[in-house]
């Protein structure tokens, strides 16, 4: 059993709240005809200009722990200040994942981006999204239109504000398409950068990104002095958004994934019998995909689920889709692009040490990619003045 209510299993909400439908209230706030659902709650009616920042790893079950770092993260939990909305992260719960549903308004099995690290069907490359290494050109990896290409036809200035070396990657090319970029790395710096684009235009629309609170968690573990002190940084830039945001704007603050901090993993790289049959493993430490040898599933599955002894499930990948893990429509694209068996660490259990990955991500406290609580819900905090 779960040693903690928020380390069981949760479906992703698509049905009722996603990351996928954060940026389609933003352009339905705005005016502009979106494909996706306009969450309730959000408050948006009559806004001109919208700024959405995400802090990365900043989960819906860390706000208690946060709130000791920062009067307004406190608030915001507690309801006294703007409106506070539990919603979840697409699956896999890892940052390009997270970021693609956000910026393209899509569930990951449209938009395709669908695992951290992912092969490639036509040549057997591996690309790591964040790093884009191996991959297609990316307009073609990702071909739907982003909800930035959206509202620029509509007329809408579209920002990015974030690192200036993320600027021209090949995730960027896939999901940022119809923004500007505005670079921008402190908290402080982030806050000003967002203050002027929202300034941009008649009507805007501001995407900004935080990595601190993520950092820290993967380094120092959720809780850490360091994570505490990435919490403020990442506070006072919300205040700082706040004191400056204009009479016809609105802010709203999310999270790509939550986190956990890991107990217990499984090195493969001491495990050389778990490589039999499988051509390539990829995903992250918290959901594993295994691509396998023609005709070796059901012997890689009984492998690896005697390997896990009941801290993940195995699963073929239909019965992944089936569940619904990657939203209620999957192209056949992107089902090809998912491992033959999808490998769902529970509890605070993480799968290491695969070849081709840095050596430090063995070491990390703090992981998520997983379906816990923890690291599927994610707060939609939003703020409109009058």
């Amino acid at each position: 059993m779960p040693s903690s209510p928020h380390l069981t299993a949760t479906r992703p909400a698509y049905d009722t709240g996603t990351l996928a439908d954060v940026m389609p209230t933003a352009l339905a706030a705005l005016g502009i005809p979106t494909r996706g659902r306009n969450l309730r709650g959000a408050e948006l009616d009559g806004v001109r200009r919208i700024a959405v920042l995400l802090l990365d790893g900043f989960g819906y079950h860390l706000l208690g722990q946060a709130a000791q770092a920062s009067a307004t993260i406190g608030a915001m939990r507690h309801g006294e200040l703007g409106t506070l909305t539990p919603i979840t992260a697409t699956v896999p719960s890892s940052t390009p994942i997270s970021l693609a549903s956000l910026a393209c308004g899509l569930p990951p099995g449209e938009h395709g981006i669908i695992g951290f690290t992912v092969r490639v069907p036509d040549t057997g490359d591996l690309v790591t999204h964040i790093r884009w290494d191996g991959a297609p050109d990316p307009e073609t990896w990702q071909p739907e239109p982003t909800c930035f290409e959206q509202a620029d036809a509509d007329g809408v200035v579209c920002t990015v504000v974030s690192n200036g070396t993320f600027r021209d990657t090949g995730l960027t090319r896939a999901i940022y398409r119809g923004a500007d970029w505005l670079p921008a790395i402190a908290p402080h710096e982030v806050a000003e950068g967002t203050l002027a684009a929202l300034a941009r235009g008649d009507r805007s629309l501001v995407y900004a990104y935080l990595p601190d609170v993520d950092t820290a968690g993967h380094f120092h573990g959720i809780g850490s002095p360091q994570w505490l002190e990435a919490v403020a940084k990442v506070a006072e830039a919300i205040d700082g958004m706040l004191t400056g945001l204009p009479r016809d704007a609105a802010l709203m603050v999310t999270a790509d994934h939550g986190m956990v901090n890991i107990t217990d993993r499984l090195h493969l790289d001491r495990r050389p019998d778990l490589g039999y049959g499988v051509e390539a493993v990829a995903g992250d430490g918290r959901m594993r995909y295994l691509y396998t040898a023609p005709g070796a599933v059901e012997d890689v599955r009984q492998a690896w689920t005697d390997a896990v002894a009941g801290r993940a499930e195995v699963i073929g990948r239909d019965e992944a889709v089936d569940r619904g893990w990657f939203g209620p429509k999957v192209t056949e694209t992107s089902r090809e692009r998912i491992g033959d068996l999808v490998v769902a660490c529970r509890d605070t259990f993480a799968i290491v040490g695969v070849e081709g990955e840095p050596p430090h991500v063995a070491r990390l406290i703090g992981h998520h990619g997983g379906l816990t609580a923890a690291e599927m819900a994610v707060p939609l905090w939003s703020y409109r003045t009058g």
